[in-house]
């Protein structure tokens, strides 16, 4: 029988953070961070896939999912922010310490906890979470750099495109080779989220915000020459914003880095579930506990 996942929610400076929970309260945990433009709906099968061994926590970031969406005026939308909140909700939770898998905005996140408090992560598993500048594919990212450097309705045009249902599908889709494995029901539920009237100024604060976690990479990858932290990349490398060679990355500074190059796009678990955790138990098992 698969374990039982709970759907809970905290208070965390004021705000409600919705998080998925499952396992024994004991065991060893892991927590998932999810990104744009999703939620930890993209957890849904993991969470009860690893809570036979693990207590596995998937929060949904302020402004995402079923998270409280304070307006801009009453929050500050930067990844250091989103990162006091994870923060807190760890502590509420009495985390103390734990492993984390990563992808896409929760890349940041995940590096901002680890640099503030090393000792606590144990392990990282990063499936397209990005640490260098090597994994950038251009021509994605060019529009986000040229709107965050200088705002104005000319760059914001290409940034609201991102906010489209056209666009959320292809981040689904993209690389995928058998793209009858995803199911439509992921951009439709991730679309209604984003149309929900004053998030499309939340995402763009984010994306002005996002230079900040490039400037970081110097800083994350001493934390990784220091503290040697077991890591293991899953990575889709037909990800055409988060590319391989982003994944191959994590071996200048981490020699002994696990990488897998998936035949996958930005979303892997959609297809590759069953591999990814596989992967991830092995890796626990030999690293985490």
């Amino acid at each position: 029988m698969a374990p039982a996942v709970h759907h809970r929610t905290a208070t965390v400076d004021g705000l409600e953070v919705f998080y998925r929970e499952a396992g024994d309260p004991e065991a060893p945990t892991v927590v998932l961070l999810h990104g744009f433009p999703t939620s930890s709906h993209m957890f849904r099968n993991l969470v009860p896939a690893l809570a036979d061994r693990y207590r596995v926590i998937a929060p949904d970031h302020i402004g995402f999912g079923q998270s409280a969406m304070p307006a801009p005026a009453d929050f500050p939308y930067t990844f250091d922010a989103l990162t006091d909140i994870t923060s807190g909700l760890l502590r509420h939770l009495g985390v103390a310490r734990f492993a984390m898998y990563v992808q896409d905005y929760g890349a940041p996140i995940g590096w901002r906890l680890a640099l503030r408090e090393p000792d606590r992560v144990g392990a990282i598993i990063t499936q397209n979470g990005n640490a260098y500048e090597e994994g950038f594919v251009k021509p994605f990212w060019d529009g986000v750099f040229a709107y965050a450097t200088h705002p104005g309705p000319d760059t914001e045009a290409p940034m609201r495109g991102a906010l489209t249902l056209e666009s959320t599908r292809w981040q689904y889709l993209n690389g995928v080779a058998d793209p009858s494995l995803v199911s439509p029901d992921n951009w439709v539920h991730d679309q209604a989220l984003l149309d929900r009237p004053g998030n499309d100024e939340i995402q763009l604060r984010l994306f002005r915000d996002y230079p900040t976690n490039v400037d970081l990479y110097p800083k994350v990858h001493e934390y990784f020459r220091d503290s040697r932290v077991p890591l293991l990349a899953v990575w889709g490398a037909g990800d055409e914003i988060f590319g391989p060679a982003g994944a191959e990355a994590f071996r200048q500074d981490l020699p002994d880095a696990e990488i897998h190059l998936l035949d996958a796009g930005h979303f892997a678990l959609e297809s590759h579930l069953g591999v990814i955790t596989e992967h991830i138990r092995g890796f626990l098992g030999r690293t985490f506990g």
